[in-house]
């Protein structure tokens, strides 16, 4: 299939606009040939910061469509530092945006595109509904961990990018059913809402090569290894489209010395501009 339009869902607070609009400049700048309509997911962004969210999107052709998420989803949800309400709004995008749409591709805010993401949507899903990508090999240790951490028999993926059938995904998708489980399990969660999408969901997960679709940069040098030196930054260049910033160290931050540093503060200096 091809979709004509790139409908993206992305989620975060005020803190958080900088990096997206860096995100989404990438995106524009490395998807020309496409219409982009990005869907912001959020409690309550004060309405001049959207306004000038908007203005920004307009200057680079993106669509761009806000979504205050109704609170009265959350009535029975577990809410706390460390489970913010807004963990879980990746995994009821299917039941809070209001439009008839096919597909949707979720993007954490600390990402750079860096490649076209056609081919992403396009990709055949067949009986599955989302598709993701794992950060470890199926034969790594934290895998099975995971597994029986989490009882699933699947890779563990990373919810920083999700490929999401949007209907497929509303008729699965039950909010009581992730909000109990989020309850019932509080203790062994993790990292919270990974683990829930991991534990509800991973069996109807197409696996994607995460060095194409979801590259951690931490690990760069990891992957130059587990590719037999494959994976070099020339390569990345040329066939990683999306480049996660995972963990706790962000390439906005002063100190941030990571392999991509100069290339995030690149896209970041250009959407300063704008």
């Amino acid at each position: 299939m091809t979709q004509h339009t790139l409908e993206i869902v992305v989620t975060c607070d005020e803190g958080y606009l900088g990096p997206l609009r860096t995100m989404l400049l990438s995106l524009r700048a490395n998807n020309r040939a496409v219409s982009i309509r990005v869907w912001l997911l959020h409690r309550g962004i004060p309405q001049a910061a959207l306004e000038s969210l908007a203005l920004f999107c307009g200057r680079i052709e993106i669509e761009l469509a806000p979504r205050m998420v109704d609170q009265a989803l959350f009535a029975h949800a577990r809410s706390s530092e460390r489970y913010p309400q807004e963990m879980y709004y990746r995994m009821l995008a299917p039941h809070v945006i209001d439009a008839d749409i096919d597909r949707a591709l979720y993007l954490d805010p600390d990402i750079l595109i860096i490649n076209p993401l056609t081919p992403l949507f396009d990709i055949e899903l067949g009986d599955r509904i989302f598709a993701a990508a794992s950060h470890t090999d199926a034969i790594h240790p934290a895998t099975a961990l995971n597994n029986v951490r989490l009882n699933t028999s699947e890779l563990y993926f990373n919810t920083g990018v999700i490929l999401m059938d949007m209907p497929r995904a509303k008729a699965l998708i039950d909010p009581d059913e992730i909000f109990a489980f989020a309850m019932e399990h509080e203790r062994k969660l993790l990292f919270p809402d990974q683990d829930i999408f991991n534990a509800l969901y991973s069996e109807c997960t197409l696996p994607v090569p995460d060095q194409v679709w979801n590259f951690d940069a931490r690990k760069y040098p990891d992957n130059i290894i587990r590719t037999g030196g494959e994976a070099t930054l020339d390569w990345v260049i040329n066939n990683t489209a999306i480049l996660h910033f995972c963990g706790r160290d962000k390439p906005w931050a002063p100190k941030y010395r990571g392999q991509f540093a100069a290339l995030y503060k690149h896209y970041a200096t250009l959407a300063r501009r704008i």
